[in-house]
């Protein structure tokens, strides 16, 4: 029997793609595990009204951990339109998947590195290096939503000015969600010897929630003093990210902010090709690359896998195995710096498999 259980779920366009590449990796360093088909994403949610089947997460229940490729998300509208008549005004209502096994398995840290390799030509600037901690199953992401208004909401305080016509998304921050994301970015910090922990908020406009979260932050930081804690509004962090990376190290963020500043992070160090997510609970945890499913490219393995495999060397350290984390994040430091295979979006003709193959052949 092998050591691991790991669900494998390409998803949808490039996910298969870019998950075959990652596989030759994984082979390479000869990891025990046993690779467990999932069925997830917009093909299932078309057929069935489910874009994350009921046995899909009876598989996660039985395994360790999951690898995830990625998926398709269309507006409202467009899911309603695509889906197989017998099930089109039957209430079903399109939820991403990710989003829904962030909130089934409590994966409420989002865990995303922005690191500027040596010798990627895409690199925003050199010597880029710190983290984001995106809190992962609340905020603007917690699925509370209204259309229309229901009527016994209308006569809550403050509502006076919101019509019954209205769309309405919930932004909950609770302070159990925000203790534990902030807490684990002082223990990565402090794990790491980083040097400082920079909350992103947006306080001064959003007072009830970003208030709370930013209140728990300044709480928490002072179980840290050797670590420095620091604030910054969210529209002002964009523009210093941008100005003085370097100024940066920990990050950490409620739900919505964090995945937007995340990937302004991963442009910053080269692109989604290179942004890989972790999304990490207490019992189980999902990696993915954080680029979307690119269907023009579908079956092409003509995109950068680097995100995959990155994702795949997080999930590494999550089980326990460093070394072979390490050797995979130490091949991947010299293809790059090399320069001799880069695929289409580093100016080179390499395919997905050819960069995978490549990184393997130097693990």
């Amino acid at each position: 029997m092998a050591k691991y259980r790991i669900a494998w779920m390409p998803g949808d366009g490039i996910g298969k793609d870019v998950l075959d590449a990652t596989k030759i990796v994984l082979d390479r360093i000869k990891l025990d595990a046993e690779y467990i088909p999932a069925d997830v994403g917009w093909e299932f949610w078309c057929k069935e009204g489910e874009p994350l089947p009921a046995r899909t997460i009876d598989i996660m229940k039985e395994t360790d951990c999951a690898m995830f490729g990625a998926i398709t998300s269309k507006p409202r509208t467009i899911a309603d339109k695509e889906l197989i008549p017998q099930l089109q005004n039957k209430g079903y209502i399109y939820r991403s998947p990710i989003v829904r096994m962030r909130q089934l398995f409590d994966l409420f840290i989002c865990r995303r590195p922005c690191f500027a390799y040596p010798g990627n030509p895409l690199n925003y600037k050199e010597g880029i290096d710190f983290v984001m901690f995106r809190e992962n199953t609340e905020d603007l992401y917690s699925g509370v939503e209204y259309y229309p208004v229901p009527e016994e909401m209308l006569k809550v305080k403050g509502m006076e000015r919101v019509s019954r016509d209205a769309a309405i998304s919930v932004k909950v921050n609770t302070p159990r969600g925000c203790r534990r994301i902030i807490e684990a970015a002082f223990d990565f910090a402090r794990q790491r010897k980083r040097r400082k922990v920079t909350c992103v908020h947006k306080a001064n406009v959003v007072r009830a929630t970003d208030g709370l979260f930013l209140e728990i932050f300044n709480e928490v930081s002072q179980s840290y003093p050797e670590i420095q804690p620091d604030e910054a509004n969210v529209d002002s962090l964009c523009q210093w990210l941008l100005k003085r990376p370097h100024d940066y190290d920990v990050l950490v963020a409620p739900n919505l902010y964090g995945d937007i500043i995340s990937d302004l992070c991963a442009q910053m160090t080269g692109g989604l090709g290179f942004g890989s997510s972790g999304n990490i609970g207490s019992e189980y945890a999902v990696f993915e690359p954080t680029h979307g499913s690119a269907p023009k490219y579908a079956g092409m393995y003509k995109v950068n896998p680097i995100a995959t495999i990155l994702a795949a060397k997080m999930m590494l350290e999550w089980l326990g195995e460093t070394e072979s984390a390490e050797k995979i994040e130490r091949a991947i430091c010299r293809i790059i710096e090399e320069g001799h295979v880069r695929t289409y979006d580093m100016g080179g003709d390499a395919s997905s498999l050819q960069m995978a193959e490549a990184i393997a052949a130097k693990c």
